[in-house]
């Protein structure tokens, strides 16, 4: 499963790595495991100096080997043991009640892969060709005028040179600043509109978006005819990497200064400060002091809104023709505690080829940086790697430039680095208001599926309630409630002897009679500041669910009075025992789906097989699946926010003044197109089979489904999780306009399309027995 769980936009591409193969990567395409993420390839640090990997892995082949073989032995043993455990709960059941558990299983194991693909769901990130294509269409920044049949393109040099042999030399002739090149073309037939597609080319390495331009040069004899007089361009990629390597053509320095007096009166005249200079060009440029680094404005502005606007301002106070005239360069002053010097060639690299490389960072300069907190977080945690917390504070720098490419590189830098021992500090660092939401969310994904070897390390007892109460929440942690339960006292308990150890005197704190250092006995923990520790996540644990029915853990919870209701098997009144906490149909109060945990569900579709190859009518039971509920009334769930075009008619119906600016009182509207884009897209999932699949697989909770496709869309365009509402209910922002007018079209479902667990046997069954499910519950569109 690629990290890519959203192709539309996609969930940014941009490259991270460095200049071997092994670290130049695609973003978005680190590999993922069936339960979560790969770590295999791990990523060498150079501190072990001339060593080599292999030598290293022979120096603990012997009991590193024996100590993963016991581990493995104990993976099984435990898997077989929930598998055991969940065997002979079934051992009782009816197979319609077997079934029902297994169905139950298959619409979670649907949402849970819904919720995955909207936890990977992240905004595009513009990319190296849309930023170029941006910059030929608005002209930042020019610095040469092509008049060609008298109409004037405005240009940027170093772009065309590096990009068109027949321009590197025709602009090689004119190196004034602002020049104006009159073009002589010789290939025939080429007008105004054809040039303009010419250039546009150059820019972005395609040919147009469209019209009669592309149609001819599209043509093979025009194109070679261009070819021969223009020269035949590398990919936009290999040349924009030449121009980084050789800043042909630069007209801006970067200097760094922590002197805030300076910087200040620098703003002051735009932010700019002219620096003197000789020339410009790759040969006859200008000695420049050691600390500035070469740039185009070009480049800048078109990657960084933070650089345009400055430019931009620049040019407002008349600079930009002053410069003109004294044919100098740019200067930007940079305050280095902000943007460290380290990290400026991994900026600028960035911005020229898509890729963020940290092996471009100076780890030998200081770095005076304001996010000193993310370095000492970080540096808190248990053996995070200097690339983790490189990759943390040039997140900050990006989102201080607004350049999403480098943001999202370094996100995915983060998630490749990310292990037991990186879990915690990560998880704190995507938590705080500047951390990054995407990578929380793939870190609390990775929580769940590792649950099991979380809490058997010392990662568990370094975890923060908030975290653990959210893993113990989710329906699809890999772990038993009875381990849930056993490991979150354990969690507690460790809580508590760290408030004694904080209690305790200052003349003992540290020396043999203290509580780290003597320990303290399980008989003297505070029972009632235990439960008070434990309170917010008790009530998440579903102890109807626990296995085996006569459990230690359970038993000993309730004697400490940890748990003051016991399961309703347990009371004199219950009937019908755990079938009645397991079952929808059976469950008398307020239903808890069981956890999707591999080992009771791969157990639970083995028993449903069994019984089944014995009785084909039940076939039939698991083809035509009769729901409760109208069908008209799929999406609708009181608990959840309901589906967009249900809610649109009673808004309307409702009526109402000023149409508000803002949804959930702090997020503004976007535009009405965008809006409507994302209903499109809205709709389009809906459509698809993997969709109406999970919408059939969750009868009555339609809703839940349409909750996890609305937080897609808001993430694909870049939106906090709290405007559903803008999704749910588009006519309140926009009375003017009708969404979802249309009546649904409710698909029908193909036979054994909804179906997860299988078997040969059933199968062969199946296909005799297509023709005998008569009727198919209608799915929402």
């Amino acid at each position: 499963m690629g990290a890519n769980g959203s192709s539309y936009p996609h969930s940014c591409s941009p490259r991270i790595g460095g200049n071997t193969q092994a670290q130049q990567t695609f973003i978005g395409t680190s590999s993922y495991s069936q339960q979560g993420y790969g770590w295999e390839s791990k990523l060498y640090s150079l501190e072990h100096g001339h060593e080599r990997p292999a030598d290293r892995k022979k120096k603990s082949l012997g009991l590193a080997t024996l100590k993963r073989r016991f581990i493995k032995r104990r993976k099984s043993s435990r898997s077989a043991d929930h598998a055991r455990q969940m065997r002979e709960l079934l051992s009782g059941w009816d197979v319609r009640d077997t079934n029902a558990l297994v169905e139950e299983y298959e619409g979670t194991a649907a949402l849970k892969e819904l919720s995955f693909q909207a936890s990977l769901a992240r905004a595009e990130a513009p990319s190296l060709h849309r930023d170029l294509a941006a910059l030929y269409q608005h002209k930042y920044c020019t610095d040469v005028d092509l008049i060609f049949q008298s109409t004037c393109f405005p240009a940027h040099r170093a772009i065309l040179a590096a990009r068109c042999p027949f321009f590197k030399t025709l602009l090689s002739s004119s190196p004034v600043y602002g020049a104006e090149v009159l073009m002589d073309i010789d290939t025939a037939g080429i007008d105004v509109r054809m040039f303009s597609a010419l250039l546009h080319y150059l820019y972005t390495g395609e040919f147009g978006v469209g019209g009669a331009e592309d149609t001819r040069l599209q043509n093979v004899d025009v194109l070679v005819q261009l070819s021969e007089e223009f020269g035949t361009p590398n990919s936009l990629e290999a040349d924009m990497k030449g121009l980084f390597d050789y800043m042909c053509y630069y007209d801006a320095l970067l200097s760094f200064s922590s002197d805030s007096e300076m910087i200040d009166s620098c703003n002051e005249r735009g932010a700019v400060a002219a620096a003197p200079t000789g020339g410009s060009g790759a040969s006859g440029a200008p000695e420049t002091p050691e600390e500035d680094l070469r740039a185009h404005k070009a480049i800048l502005s078109a990657r960084s809104p933070f650089f345009r606007n400055l430019l931009q301002r620049r040019i407002r106070t008349g600079e930009e023709i002053t410069e003109r005239t004294l044919h100098t360069h740019t200067r930007i002053v940079l305050d280095e505690s902000i943007i460290p010097r380290k990290y400026v060639q991994v900026i600028l690299h960035c911005m020229y080829t898509d890729v963020v490389d940290l092996g471009l960072v100076l780890r030998g300069s200081p770095s005076a940086c304001s996010l000193g907190e993310v370095q000492a977080l970080v540096s808190g945690g248990r053996g995070a790697s200097t690339r983790t917390e490189e990759a943390m504070e040039l997140y900050h720098i990006a989102l201080f430039l607004e350049f999403s490419m480098l943001a999202q590189g370094c996100e995915d830098i983060i998630i490749e680095s990310l292990s037991l021992d990186s879990l915690v500090p990560i998880l704190k660092w995507s938590s705080q208001p500047y951390g990054s939401k995407w990578v929380h969310r793939q870190a609390m994904h990775f929580l769940c599926e590792e649950f099991s070897q979380v809490v058997t390390s010392d990662v568990l007892y370094e975890l923060g309630k908030e975290h653990l109460l959210s893993a113990i929440q989710s329906d699809y942690l890999q772990a038993s409630e009875q381990d849930i339960l056993k490991y979150v006292v354990k969690w507690g308990e460790q809580q508590l002897i760290k408030r004694m150890a904080d209690r305790e005197p200052n003349l003992l704190s540290g020396t043999a009679h203290s509580v780290n250092k003597r320990g303290v006995k399980r008989r003297d923990l505070d029972v009632e500041e235990l439960k008070e520790i434990l309170s917010p996540l008790l009530p998440f644990i579903r102890t109807e669910h626990i296995l085996p029915p006569n459990s230690d853990v359970l038993s000993d919870a309730l004697k400490r009075g940890l748990i003051s209701t016991p399961p309703s098997d347990m009371l004199p009144t219950a009937e019908g025992g755990k079938s009645n906490a397991w079952l929808r149909q059976k469950n008398a109060g307020i239903y808890v789906r069981p956890r999707l945990f591999s080992p009771y569900v791969e157990e639970a579709k083995s028993v449903l097989d069994e019984m089944m190859v014995e009785q084909t009518d039940l076939v039939r039971l698991r083809l035509v699946r009769m729901s409760n509920v109208p069908d008209t009334l799929y999406m609708v769930n009181n608990a959840v926010p309901q589906c967009c075009h249900m809610i649109n008619h009673q808004q309307m119906a409702g009526g109402s003044g000023t149409a508000p600016s803002v949804v959930a009182n702090e997020i503004p509207v976007p535009p009405l197109s965008v809006v409507k884009d994302m209903i499109r897209r809205l709709h389009e999932l809906r459509h698809t089979e993997q969709v109406q699949r999970a919408y059939a697989l969750n009868c009555g909770e339609g809703a839940t489904v349409s909750y996890e496709l609305q937080l897609r869309v808001l993430r694909e365009f870049g939106l906090a999780d709290g405007a559903t509402e803008l999704l749910q209910n588009p006519s309140k922002f926009f009375p003017d306009e009708r969404f979802g007018d249309e009546s649904p079209i409710l698909a029908l479902r193909q036979v054994g399309r909804c179906r997860v667990n299988s078997s040969p046997a059933m199968d062969s069954m199946i296909t005799e027995l297509e023709g005998v499910a008569g009727f198919h519950p209608p799915l929402p569109p």
